[in-house]
């Protein structure tokens, strides 16, 4: 028996053309349409096409087919939009004040419908065939859209073999419709806007450093995002909890980096609300037991999201500025997208055991002559994301932390990851605003990208991991915390006097001397519940020509772990790629143990005895590529 035999044999009364169907909406009506990829496009073109209708107000979340009439002066007459997202294809219209934006989250606007807030007369939606039981699915496009059938007075449902039959919260009885349009036709496509470039590659190299095998990830809205998918691809057992799947979770589904075996809610299963993608992807998810499709109220849902543990939210921005503030749904005062679930999902994952939440966005906008970092919002601009929802930002140049800082430590992270070009102009307004000291010298303007070869990890003898990188200008705070956890015996050791401040003017003198070629200091740290915490730091500068003074330190509870040794091990090899020659120490005589630790790597170290107990130390590289050559 085909669809339309089982439709006609137990849904005749229901079972009618597209006329017959635009026919029971009336002149001023609230008409609901059908989310994004899952739009009814029979039943719009349809209703569009139906001149009788006048004063019509339709909602929808995510638009594509309206795109082709608002250009139609009769048509705007006729219809009022009011979107809760604004599409690429919507974007111009929205420009152009034809459409009306509707700023809402995502996990709420179910309930506007529920409560009548948003009253709806009719619904349009489309759904797969019936199946024996008279059960059809809403397929890719659950989200809100049953919400608004729930509570629309007349449900229209498209009946469209080529939509995917989605499991979860997606089945609707033929009993809860009021009528059936049979018609066949490809469901909405939507391909990435965005190709793959050097940017998105760097983007996507630091969004996987914070990403840990097993976590439960969400991907918001946007090309970007999405991209950035491909480059978890080393990653094991990772899950989803997403409001959107679309096509960049494909190749990572099918290699089994995405298996959601870890997940604390719903294991096993990938949880969304909605799917916009190719044809390839609806047949993979169609009928496919894994995914779970759910109503938004629930996926976006902060307390529903905070049930995953390990929960990362990754999601764009258009802006942010110097305090952490985020814009990613207008431009200045043109709206461009929507509030969507962001602060859902931002929220949801700070009360994740385990979760975060990441920023991505490129540091410039328009080729380079526009920086997405700013000291302030454009004006116009709408502040999506408070300041105090905001943890990790990342952009090509790196990783900003911004959870429990202060606007000091926020001004000096997020202008080391903007474009070189702004990053001084950014310290100057800083200092203008006095969100900063005003001898705050700014980050270098070279491309560090080179300092990612320099991050390495350690298991120590405890079972601890150290991980080594650059000591950056953002880490004043965390150098001084360490400082500060040390002996009065191991500072003196280091700096040879009872140092008693770590003042800011200290800290600025040892940032002045850092340009990561010439100089370089390489820290340690090790993670402590939700930070990362400083136990060691090591050091060169350029003495002479070819030679660079050495020096470390270690926090007392890691001595004797072997810290030190492999700090100079790192430190030698940067030297060696900058052309220095050896190394020099000073060091007191009765520090034996890091003579100890410069004979274990250089055997014929050259030691000269000098005035008031120190020990002057030579170290040649050309002495270990000996020994290495044997």
């Amino acid at each position: 028996m085909t669809y339309q035999d089982w439709l006609t044999k137990n849904c005749g009364d229901k079972l009618v053309n597209d006329f017959e169907a635009i026919s029971k909406i009336n002149r001023g009506s609230r008409v609901f349409l059908g989310s994004a990829c899952g739009e009814p496009r029979h039943l719009i073109r349809a209703m569009v096409g139906d001149m009788s209708l006048e004063d019509v107000m339709v909602y929808q979340m995510l638009s594509f087919t309206l795109a082709e009439f608002v250009d139609d002066p009769s048509f705007l007459r006729r219809f009022s939009i009011k979107l809760f997202f604004i599409s690429q294809s919507m974007r111009k219209a929205a420009f152009e004040g034809k459409i009306d934006y509707i700023p809402a989250y995502l996990s709420q606007i179910p309930g506007l419908f529920s409560t009548q807030n948003i009253g709806l007369d009719v619904a349009l939606i489309q759904v797969s065939p019936p199946d024996g039981f008279g059960y059809c699915s809403l397929g890719i496009s659950v989200d809100i859209t049953r919400s608004a059938m729930e509570n629309a007075k007349i449900v229209i449902a498209q009946v469209n073999p080529m939509m995917p039959r989605t499991h979860g919260d997606s089945f609707i009885h033929v009993n809860e419709i009021d009528y059936l349009v049979f018609h066949e036709e490809p469901v909405v496509t939507s391909s990435p806007g965005v190709k793959d470039n050097e940017i998105a590659r760097r983007i996507g190299h630091y969004v996987s450093q914070l990403v840990d095998d097993g976590a439960t990830l969400q991907v918001g809205f946007g090309f970007l995002a999405n991209l950035l998918i491909q480059y978890l691809d080393k990653k094991k057992d990772l899950g989803i909890h997403t409001q959107v799947i679309t096509d960049g979770f494909l190749p990572l589904l099918r290699n089994n980096v995405f298996t959601n075996k870890k997940k604390s809610l719903l294991p096993g299963r990938a949880v969304a609300s909605l799917s916009m993608g190719s044809e390839e992807l609806y047949r993979y998810i169609d009928n496919n037991p894994m995914f779970y499709f759910a109503t938004s109220e629930f996926v976006s849902d902060p307390s529903v999201i905070a049930r995953n543990d390990n929960l990362v939210s990754i999601s764009s921005a258009l802006e942010v500025d110097l305090t952490g503030q985020i814009c990613s749904d207008s431009m200045g005062y043109h709206f461009y997208s929507g509030i969507g679930d962001q602060v859902d999902f931002l929220r949801g994952s700070a009360m994740s055991k385990g979760g975060f939440s990441i920023i991505a966005l490129p540091s410039t906008a328009q080729n380079g002559t526009v920086s997405r970092i700013v000291s302030h919002l454009s004006e116009g601009a709408g502040v999506a994301t408070t300041r105090g929802d905001v943890n990790f930002v990342v952009t090509e140049y790196g990783i900003a932390e911004l959870q429990g800082k202060g606007i000091f430590q926020r001004v000096m992270e997020l202008a080391q990851i903007a474009h070189p070009n702004y990053r001084e102009k950014l310290i100057t307004v800083a200092k203008k605003h006095h969100y900063i000291f005003s001898d705050q010298l700014p980050p270098s303007t070279d491309d560090l990208i080179f300092l990612e070869g320099y991050k390495t990890t350690q298991e120590l003898k405890n079972g601890k991991t150290i991980e080594f990188r650059p000591l950056l200008p953002s880490d004043e705070f965390s150098y001084r915390n360490f400082f500060y956890s040390l002996q009065e015996k191991t500072i003196y050791y280091r700096f040879f006097y009872k140092m008693k401040i770590f003042s800011h003017e200290i800290v600025q003198n040892q940032w002045a001397k850092v340009d990561y070629r010439k100089n370089m200091s390489i820290l340690g740290s090790i993670q402590k519940g939700g930070r990362k915490e400083i136990m060691s730091i090591g050091s060169y500068a350029e003495t002479d020509g070819n030679r660079a003074e050495v020096a470390f330190v270690v926090r007392e509870d890691f001595q004797s772990l072997g810290i030190a040794s492999y700090l100079l091990e790192i430190l030698e090899g940067i030297a060696k790629e900058n052309d220095f020659k050896g190394f020099s120490a000073t060091v007191l005589r009765e520090n034996s143990a890091m003579i100890h630790v410069f004979k274990k790597r250089y055997p014929n170290i050259k030691i000269k005895h000098g005035g008031g107990g120190e020990v002057d130390i030579i170290m040649d590289f050309e002495e270990i590529e000996s020994l290495e050559n044997l």
